[in-house]
């Protein structure tokens, strides 16, 4: 180990310590170097629009600050119990995979890149229903199931449900279960058309 790399790395001795910027700890009346970054209570917190609002303290007020932080101040249950979820954050879409990032698909809708892409570039009258109630991708895999073209109704879904159970059910097929996987795909599709806004 070199004389130079020991003399760096003896003093990198905190984590986050930022030296020689000359700024004064921002507690009042302290003198010591503020090298800590730590954020402003009440100030606008880090995200897309920037950094977000620091002061700069010294090791010994950036350790009592630390110890009385608390990022849920000033949330509701609810804010607090959305960033508590695993899940947390997962929920909002970044702007490249939005459904309005140049009118392309939700990614998630697809199990094949190449059918997300191909979907990308599909002309617009294609998938547009005479309502202008909008589907995704995958609600247009499960109308392919049914075998429904995009502008069926909720009284075509509830009509061809109810023919395609019939037909695949093994109480209508004398106990025959070699239907048991189409039967699960409709309900499966069913299930997941009948709560969308376009069969409301």
């Amino acid at each position: 180990m070199s004389e130079e790399f020991a003399a760096r790395r003896a003093g990198v001795r905190f984590h986050g310590r930022i030296e020689g910027k000359g700024r004064p700890c921002a507690e009042p009346g302290c003198e010591a170097p503020g090298e800590f970054r730590a954020p402003v209570i009440g100030g606008r917190r880090p995200g897309f629009d920037g950094p977000g609002d620091w002061r700069f303290l010294c090791l010994d007020h950036v350790r009592a600050f630390n110890n009385r932080y608390n990022f849920f101040d000033g949330m509701s249950t609810d804010e607090i119990e959305a960033e508590q979820t695993p899940y947390g954050g997962w929920d909002r879409e970044t702007r490249a995979f939005s459904p309005n990032a140049g009118g392309g698909p939700r990614w998630a809708d697809f199990t094949d890149p190449l059918d997300a892409i191909g979907a990308r570039f599909a002309r617009a009258s294609d998938r547009d229903r005479v309502d202008g109630r909008e589907l995704s991708e995958g609600d247009r895999k499960a109308l392919k199931v049914l075998g429904l073209g995009k502008d069926a109704d909720r009284r075509a879904l509830r009509t061809r449900y109810a023919e395609l159970v019939r037909r695949y059910h093994p109480d209508r097929n004398g106990g025959d279960r070699s239907h048991e996987k189409a039967l699960q795909d409709v309900i499966s599709a069913y299930t997941q058309l009948k709560g969308r806004p376009a069969f409301a």
